[in-house]
């Protein structure tokens, strides 16, 4: 068995020219080498796996191998590594001050990597102020870290600082490509951008992703390979769904959502991917943001295809759904209803029978005048006519002009001093006849709105007049009423009832008055006996309503009422239980043990 090398160390960089992705800060080193314009501490940071540790050992071979014979010399002594995470105590930061002194024996420069440089403590990092700022001229420290922030400030000034930035999806992607070719491996282009996207930004890992499908897959590396042995949802899954979400098949929809959940997916990784689909989709609708897609070419033309299919509107409410979705997901207690509630409205934005169809303010559309031949108008608020013939159109407060003749002028018509009548008292009198022809509801209007014209005139003052004079009061013959015979029972019963009727209504005391006193018949009166004066004015301030019952529930229009109080009369009570059964056990004690020794309720 032979011995193997992971890609990552057999494909890492040996020349600026192999880098990738950091073109910018490649090119700078690459002319401060040939300007001799380089500092003497250079601080690399940027995320894990980007090139910071492989720039500064090309950076350190770089700079030895200037006017030397052998061009394949590695110049391995002239560089040395410092692991800050393990190595950093003060201790170690003094055994390097005193290596730093020494001369290199080969080469110009002895360039100091210390990897991880956040990881001091504060006294290795105060012990190598001085040095870092005023080394050697044979001594180049280069820092690496991933965490800046967590570097002192007095160590930064002393840097000449260089961000490293995440190597985009399309570079890592064409660097795969570059790496299966020389392994003679047959890799699909969406599978190396599948790898590409799982890395998020890091060539290392990139790599090492690699080697784990080709020991999966073998030398023909396809998506579904890939995407099976990562366990991604690849984007024929969110295909699929948005296919069922356009043709509202909510059944299926949910189906689907449970195989993905079947398979060993978080809810939350697909809700937020088919967010980003939905993204996609937007993003092919304008031929400008296509450049914005991260796809290869045959699922940029699905994606070209299935945007034509998704109207816009809808992959914008899309993406607010799913987005609302992914971010109430950590705190929901249900969470898989969720993400189904989620597919559902997902599924009704397009519904026919969907309640928010149609988002516009109108429910007509604008084309079916047209089609029924009917043209548009512009509408108009009416003029007011500031001449009109009517004497009331003025506020009833200002004063009328009036002729001689005491006919009142038309506001139209000129008014001179001969023709205007200046009694002030003939004036306020005909301004009082007008104002008590106007209801009182009418003067209100008016009053309200002296500064309009108002709607009143002189003839439907007079009309008025006539028809209230006119107005007839309807008077009912009594001989035209009802008058069915009914017994004294059918009295009592209507009685009763009435009682029950004003005590289901909330008035209790008048509803106890009927149930306690019982009238008697005589003839069609209806004579009544109360105890005291206050029970009658009661029930004589209530006598309308019962008239008006007995002669619809009796059908007889005669009955009158005779009600005598005598204060002498032995007074009613309405006993509860418990008052009849301490009225039993006053007469009888006994009665009580017999009501214990059995547990008898009362």
């Amino acid at each position: 068995m032979e011995h193997f090398i992971v890609s990552a160390r057999k494909y890492r960089p040996t020349t600026f020219k192999g880098v990738v992705g950091q073109q910018a800060i490649t090119n700078t080193l690459s002319n401060a080498i040939e300007n001799n314009h380089l500092a003497q501490a250079l601080l690399f940071t940027g995320p894990r796996g980007v090139g910071k540790t492989s720039c500064a050992r090309i950076l350190a071979k770089t700079i030895n191998q200037e006017n030397n014979e052998n061009p394949d010399e590695d110049f391995a002594f002239n560089i040395f590594e410092l692991d800050a995470a393990s190595n950093n105590s003060v201790d170690d930061i003094r055994n390097l001050i005193d290596q730093v002194r020494i001369p290199p024996q080969v080469g110009k420069y002895k360039v100091y990597i210390i990897d991880e440089v956040h990881m001091l403590s504060q006294a290795a990092f105060n012990a190598f102020l001085k040095t870092l700022e005023e080394p050697p001229k044979h001594a180049i420290f280069i820092l690496a870290t991933t965490e800046k922030h967590k570097i002192i400030p007095t160590i930064l000034s002393r840097c000449q600082i260089f961000d490293f930035k995440r190597i985009t999806v399309t570079d890592a992607k064409h660097h795969l490509m570059e790496v299966a070719k020389n392994e003679g491996i047959i890799a699909d282009e969406d599978a190396l951008h599948i790898i590409a996207q799982k890395a998020d930004g890091a060539m290392r890992d990139a790599l090492s992703i690699f080697d784990r499908v080709v020991s999966y897959s073998g030398k023909n590396l396809t998506r579904q390979a890939v995407t099976q042995n990562l366990n991604v949802l690849d984007y024929e899954t969110y295909f699929r769904t948005t296919d069922l979400i356009l043709q509202n098949n909510i059944p299926q929809l949910l189906i689907e959502f449970n195989e993905i959940l079947s398979q060993g997916f978080d809810g939350q990784h697909f809700i937020s991917g088919l967010a980003s689909h939905f993204r996609d989709l937007l993003v092919c609708k304008n031929q400008i943001t296509v450049t914005l897609l991260e796809v290869g070419e045959q699922t940029k033309t699905k994606y070209l295809k299935q945007s034509q299919e998704a109207p816009h509107h809808f992959l914008v409410r899309a993406i607010e759904l799913a987005n609302d979705c992914d971010l109430k997901y950590k705190t929901s207690r249900n969470q898989r209803l969720l993400i189904e509630l989620c597919l559902m409205q997902l599924a009704s934005v397009t519904s026919e029978n969907g309640e928010k169809k149609n988002e516009k303010s109108y429910i007509i559309p604008a084309n079916y005048f047209k089609e029924k031949g009917i043209h548009p108008f512009k509408v108009t608020k009416p003029v007011k006519e500031k001449n009109t013939t009517d004497a009331i159109s003025r506020p009833v407060d200002q004063a009328i002009p009036l002729s001689k003749e005491n006919k009142i002028i038309p506001s139209g018509e000129p008014i001179s001093k001969d023709t205007l009548i200046l009694d002030k008292t003939k004036e306020t009198k005909i301004q009082t006849d007008i104002a008590n022809a106007i209801s009182t509801e009418e003067l209100s209007i008016a009053q309200s709105r002296k500064n309009r014209t108002s709607g009143l005139s002189i003839n439907s003052i007079k009309k008025k007049k006539e028809h209230q004079e006119n107005k007839v009061e309807k008077i009912v013959d009594p001989a035209n009423l009802p008058t069915t015979s009914f017994t004294e029972s059918e009295m009592q019963t209507a009685w009763a009832e009435y009682g029950k009727l004003q005590d289901k209504k909330g008035e209790r005391i008048i509803g106890s008055m009927f149930a306690m006193n019982t009238p008697t018949l005589d003839g069609n009166m209806i004579k009544l006996e109360l105890p005291n004066e206050s029970m009658k004015i009661d029930l004589l301030n209530n006598k309308a309503e019962l008239f008006q019952f007995l002669n619809k529930k009796l059908d007889n229009y005669t009955i009158s009422l005779d009600i005598i109080v005598n204060e002498e009369a032995s007074k009613k009570y309405a006993f509860t239980p418990q008052d009849k059964y301490e009225k039993l056990r006053d007469k009888n004690p006994l009665i009580d043990k017999l009501r214990s020794s059995f547990d008898l309720d009362i």
